[in-house]
């Protein structure tokens, strides 16, 4: 598997308009975009060649929500871009990893996106991108 970069790292928020105020107005953040899939929205910022993400929960039964239920505002994934996300799946079965996504499935901005199972990764949440072409 080959990762390319650490895609973003993504904070689960109270307060995605007050989060975003900070981000722009202390650290001179722009906002490349904003999304909402499912019952999460998104915020994407680019730091360099990577992003930080805020994610704020929409519905009460999302992962974020419960996330932040049980652990406050804070850092909730971390993302790995891979060029090939199904060989990565394939590799990390492999070498017995325990998946959340068995096959990927679209996430933001379009990519193709899987986690994985935090028992595997020292607790640590990941996700792995595969991003599209061109973006």
């Amino acid at each position: 598997m080959k990762i390319k970069r650490i895609e973003h790292v993504a904070i689960a928020v109270n307060d995605m308009k007050g989060s975003m105020d900070m981000l722009q107005d202390t650290f001179g953040l722009k906002l490349d975009f904003e999304e909402q899939i499912g019952d999460t929205k998104l915020a994407m910022y680019p730091v360099g060649e990577t992003y930080l993400e805020l994610l704020e929960a929409v519905g009460p039964k999302s992962g974020t929500a419960k996330w932040i239920e049980e652990k406050g505002q804070s850092l909730f994934h971390l993302c790995f871009e891979v060029e090939d996300i199904d060989g990565a799946l394939d590799e990390l079965r492999e070498k017995g990893v325990k998946l959340l996504d068995e096959t990927p499935r679209i996430g933001h901005g379009g990519a193709r996106i899987a986690f994985l199972n935090p028992e595997s990764t020292g607790d640590i949440l990941i996700e792995l991108a595969e991003i599209p072409a061109g973006h």
